[in-house]
């Protein structure tokens, strides 16, 4: 399997689908259905993150049960982890920081990379050092869509990601507050709906908000 084709193709895919699931379970089962859950509801940007079990093998099942979709790896620590995610299949990688060894490896394999940073200090060296968009996080501890506002007034030409605070009912403020796209997590995933296995209403919810923010 192939990975991503080039950076500008994603920023591409962004500007079109504009939501990102970003999946985080105990178990991969779990995680396989929280995955077609949203599927189901329309998003194909899926981030695995790699505190999920077995996130490298999930990764490459993923890849071959979902070829319509953009498959990614997130939460990655080190070079390690990322060279084990490319290997499994990953078409993006996101990390919480900016580690300036993951970004060059990327660039390397013409990946794309989004680390996390936080002020326009960090966000401004991690566009610096390579990186394809830069992932704010997390968002809500700063201000949440007045923050991203503020940075587009200054950092315009950075494709910014906001997660760690995105919500079904603020997602489309920060997209018109000038966000690429964003990353939802515990709001596209309840944790009732998860215990009780109830897709059906993810995907509903899926749908709602791929709606909304048309």
């Amino acid at each position: 399997m192939s990975n991503f084709p080039c950076p500008i193709s994603w920023l591409t895919l962004l500007k079109k689908h504009r939501v990102i699931a970003v999946i985080r379970a105990n178990k991969k089962d779990l995680a396989r259905q929280m995955a077609l859950a949203v599927v189901s509801g329309g998003i194909e940007l899926i981030e695995v993150t790699w505190n999920t079990p077995q996130a490298a093998e999930f990764i490459a099942e993923l890849r071959r049960e979902l070829p319509h979709c953009i498959i990614g790896a997130g939460t990655l620590l080190n070079l390690q982890q990322m060279q084990q995610a490319v290997e499994a299949g990953s078409q993006f990688l996101f990390t919480p920081h900016t580690d300036s060894e993951i970004i060059s490896a990327a660039v390397n394999l013409n990946i794309p990379i989004i680390p996390g940073a936080l002020t326009p200090t960090e966000i401004v060296r991690a566009w610096t050092l390579g990186a394809t968009c830069v992932k704010v996080f997390p968002i809500q501890a700063v201000g949440g869509v007045e923050y991203i506002k503020s940075l587009q007034a200054i950092l315009g030409q950075i494709p910014l990601i906001p997660t760690g605070g995105v919500t079904l009912e603020n997602a489309g403020e920060f997209l018109r507050a000038g966000a690429i796209a964003i990353g939802l997590s515990s709001d596209l995933f309840p944790k009732h709906l998860v215990i009780s296995e109830d897709w059906n209403l993810i995907t509903q919810q899926t749908e709602t908000l791929l709606q909304k923010i048309k």
